[in-house]
Formats: structure tokens, sequence, C-alpha cells
């Protein structure tokens, strides 16, 4: 799904970003696999409010792309989360997770939770 204008957006579209406990997981994963470099660099960016903490705005895209939460997954394809570069692509329906959302990247989970 590569098919989004994202490059330029700083991360406009990137928040809030609600996760789920699944999300979490899988996210708390990849950081704990990213060289803390890295991670440093990434958590110490300063960012628009309410931008996801994962947005990565020195290299314009998402820093954890690879594990990035269910509503990221599906934002351009659905109605409810069109991209407004390209709103064509939001043919779906309406988008809501699996499972009941458990916070918001940037406002109730933060670096530290990480």
């Amino acid at each position: 799904m590569e098919d989004l204008p994202c490059k330029g957006c700083n991360g406009m579209c990137c928040g809030p970003v609600p996760v789920t406990e699944q999300d979490l997981k899988i996210i708390k994963k990849k950081v704990k696999a990213m060289p803390k470099k890295s991670r440093m660099d990434l958590e110490k960016q300063p960012r628009n409010f309410g931008t996801c903490i994962f947005f990565d705005m020195e290299k314009d895209r998402c820093g954890i792309h690879s594990a990035r939460p269910g509503v990221c997954r599906a934002f351009g394809y659905y109605k409810n989360l069109v991209c407004f570069r390209k709103p064509e692509m939001a043919t779906q329906a309406n988008w809501s997770p699996a499972d009941k959302p458990v916070g918001i990247l940037s406002i109730d989970i933060t670096w530290q939770a990480f």
C-alpha cells in the first residue's frame, strides 16, 4: 500500500493515532529491536502537536512503518480516513478497529511507555 503521496506531508495526517493493545505489542517489539541511536534520534525530534511520536520529521516518513498501527495501515483507503492529496483512493466503507483503542500515541501514550 505504497500508492499514497505521503512525501512532503510532514506527518500532517499522522495524528492523533489511536492504538489497540495488539498494536502496542507490535510497536513495543519494533522499538525494542531499534538501534539505540536510531531510537534516540527519533525520540528527540520536535513534532507538530498531536503528530504521532513515531513520525520521523527528518526523513518525512513513519519511523516504525513495518509495525505501524491498524489505523495507519487503513489510512487513505477508507471513506472516513481520506488522504486529501489522493481522495479517490478511499473506496472502502468506513474503517473501525477490530479491538477498542487503549490510547492515543503522543497524547496518552508517549515515549516513556517504550
